[in-house]
């Protein structure tokens, strides 16, 4: 199951992360959102310990979205090393979520 995170706990949870972490940024009005989040929890079950992934309530959340650029929902990005190594915007399938994943590890 994928984490909630908010501007309060982003640092903590993701920039200061010893894994990866793969940061859904989404908003409750964003059909592609709801869309692809069976498949972030997939995704989210089968790196456990490897990596993370969690999810951003952009709306409730503007000073993280606004830091990273985000303008459109979903953007994901996948954070490393406290930065961010790759970014798509849009729903993807969940293999190229898992390349942008592999690719950080």
């Amino acid at each position: 199951m994928t984490t909630e995170v908010t501007d309060a706990t982003f640092a903590s949870e993701v920039l200061a992360s010893d894994v990866p972490v793969l940061v859904d940024f989404w908003a409750e009005w964003c059909p592609p959102c709801h869309r692809i989040a069976p498949l972030l929890d997939e995704l989210s079950a089968e790196y456990a310990g490897r990596a993370r992934v969690v999810k951003l309530n952009a709306d409730d959340n503007p000073l993280t979205a606004r830091a990273y650029g985000v303008m459109s929902m979903p953007t994901l990005a996948v954070f490393s090393g406290g930065a961010v190594v790759s970014q798509v915007v849009g729903a993807r399938p969940k293999g190229r979520l898992r390349e942008q994943l592999d690719a950080a590890l």
